[in-house]
């Protein structure tokens, strides 16, 4: 059996995933509803009641710095303000920036296992050590994973998924052409688009007139 080093090389090598420039537009457009809840290859790993009136997608790297700070900062307070209260639909979209993000992003998946709440369990910690799986990438990735119940086998078969990273890459793509993302973190709310990071008082000043209507 080959190691996650190995599995990582054969990643690097995998012309599946290539990551995507920023678009040039003049003018970033708002997405359609249409458009954003349009199935994706991966489905999407979401928070909160379908029903809400207010819907949240963030667009996110696990090697972005500003991805971080929200989710340790800003994600808490949303959620017990507003998505566990169920006037937020909150989704989670991945937009790997790099191919450190990507291993991150598979590995999330993996440990999920579809489980939304496993899922943003795995991306909470892939965050939470961000610098540590930028500079020990490979050691990171095992170490996360045998907490989430994982031996070094079942991290290997998921870093070197295929069907796995061209969903991923395909879903980047249609976030690229489609709907204009090209940085990361980028929020959709209720479909208008805000790019870069925002605080918790940014965004309830976008929530608040929406819960109105």
């Amino acid at each position: 059996m080959i190691g996650i080093r190995q599995v990582f090389a054969i990643l690097l090598s995998f012309g599946g995933f290539t990551p995507l420039l920023p678009i040039n537009i003049a003018t970033a457009e708002d997405a359609s509803v249409a458009q954003l809840t349009k199935p994706m290859s991966l489905p999407d790993m979401a928070l909160g009641s379908a029903k809400a009136p207010v819907s949240i997608t963030e667009f996110a790297s696990m090697s972005c710095p500003h991805c971080a700070a929200f989710e340790q900062n800003v994600f808490p307070m949303l959620r017990s303000k507003y998505i566990d209260t169920g006037k937020v639909h909150f989704v989670f979209r991945e937009f790997p920036l790099d191919i450190k993000a990507v291993a991150a992003a598979m590995l999330a998946r993996c440990i999920a296992k579809g489980d939304p709440e496993k899922f943003f369990g795995a991306i909470d910690t892939l965050f939470k050590q961000q610098d540590q799986l930028m500079a020990q990438t490979l050691v990171t990735l095992q170490q996360i994973g045998k907490r989430s119940g994982m031996n070094d086998g079942d991290a290997d078969t998921c870093v070197k998924d295929q069907a796995l990273l061209d969903k991923l890459s395909a879903d980047q793509k249609f976030a690229n052409e489609e709907l204009m993302v090209s940085a990361t973190p980028t929020f959709f709310i209720n479909g208008k688009m805000f790019k870069g990071a925002m605080s918790f008082e940014e965004m309830e000043e976008k929530i608040k007139p929406l819960l109105k209507k």
